[in-house]
């Protein structure tokens, strides 16, 4: 068995209705001044009154950021810590989906004034501390309460990731009744985006690809791939959005330390251009990566594929890999999400611009079962298209 290294989040606190406890957490990991993260979607649904509400009943006084934007540029994180210098901050908490939560773990390193954004692009550049910090998911996808990585955009287009331990937070307080109001396509596109993450976590070329990891992308797809019909299509039904959120952050300890892999690496240039949300674009791209790697690295598909889709046991080795691909394209469709890029309106001519940015995700696609170069990048957004 080769060495590895394991990291995740040191305190998780899981169930339906453990919101109630957030005021008493906090006060005791951070304070009685503290910075919320979050964005405009959450301050409409009511989801962040009521946690202001159960903070100010222990005593916390907060200090609100409420502009966070899907795919978040730098601008957006270096505002949210000027205010939080402004406030005299103790600590952060994000409220929200995967993006209020990355800003939060980036705020919680630059308030303190040691470090520069910019200097902290890639694996192992960030030195800490850092203020504590508090996570809390109100979707079912990003997994980045559990995850040692914050997604940035940078320039017009590109993405950089900050990947380092030390912005794991203190505490991930997961409820699945946060994620009862979510729209069924946000539901979809969450939900496909987590089972992405036990799939190319288990897969993983990475040399830090574990047994660890191996068992928790397993047990991701078991509660993923029985409930997210069920979660997009009944989405009150607390059992499969308990399935969903525990699925989802299972996957997230799964990929933090055996990283993803070429099916993100086509997913972000899709963001960066057209905003496309992350999970959507994740499966967009999704069955026609896998049908490349499957053609020269079929077993991990193979292996993995009844955890999802139980009937699949009966079916070996190639075809059974070939099949898990189709049964994903399938469960897409079933769950109402755009199938083509062609149907997300993007013009043929940005398909080899599309390729060449997707080239330069090195961070990820070093960790592909199979390599991939420019020209297989654009055959792959050409089947997708």
């Amino acid at each position: 068995m080769n060495p590895f290294v394991f990291s995740t989040t040191k305190n998780i606190h899981f169930g339906a209705g453990r919101i109630a406890t957030i005021g008493e957490l906090v006060r005791a990991q951070i304070g009685e001044r503290v910075m919320l993260i979050t964005d405009p979607g959450m301050i409409a649904s009511g989801i962040v009154g009521r946690a202001l509400d159960l903070l100010a009943a222990a005593s916390v006084t907060v200090e609100i950021f409420k502009d966070v934007e899907a795919d978040p540029p730098e601008a957006v994180i270096l505002a949210a810590v000027a205010q939080a210098n402004a406030a005299s901050v103790a600590g952060v908490i994000g409220l929200g989906g995967g993006s209020s939560l990355d800003v939060a773990k980036l705020v919680a390193v630059l308030t303190l004034g040691r470090e520069d954004l910019k200097g902290m692009y890639g694996i192992g550049n960030v030195k800490g501390p850092r203020l504590p910090l508090v996570l809390v998911p109100t979707t079912a996808g990003t997994g980045s309460e559990v995850t040692p990585i914050s997604i940035v955009t940078t320039g017009a287009s590109e993405k950089m990731g900050v990947v380092s331990p030390v912005i794991l937070p203190d505490i991930a307080l997961l409820d699945p009744e946060l994620t009862l109001g979510l729209p069924p396509h946000t539901t979809a596109a969450t939900g496909i985006d987590a089972m992405v993450h036990a799939i190319e976590a288990y897969a993983s070329a990475s040399a830090n690809n574990n047994p660890m990891s191996k068992v928790l992308a397993t047990q991701a797809l078991i509660l993923l791939g029985r409930s997210i019909l069920t979660a997009v299509h009944s989405g009150n039904d607390i059992a499969a959005r308990s399935d969903m959120m525990l699925g989802s952050m299972l996957a997230g300890q799964s990929f933090a330390n055996s990283p993803v892999a070429a099916v993100h690496a086509l997913a972000y240039p899709l963001g960066g251009h057209f905003h496309i949300p992350h999970g959507l674009s994740n499966a967009l791209v999704l069955p026609h990566v896998l049908r490349f790697n499957t053609k020269v690295a079929p077993q991990p598909y193979a292996e993995i594929a009844p955890f999802a889709f139980p009937d699949l046991s009966a079916i070996e080795g190639q075809a059974r890999a070939a099949a898990f691909c189709d049964r994903l394209a399938d469960l897409s469709k079933a769950c109402g999400l755009q199938q083509s890029l062609r149907e997300m309106k993007i013009d043929e001519s940005m398909l080899p611009r599309l390729a060449s940015d997707a080239m330069k995700q090195t961070r990820l696609l070093g960790n592909n079962p199979r390599p991939v170069t420019e020209a297989d990048a654009l055959a792959i957004y050409r089947a997708a298209y």
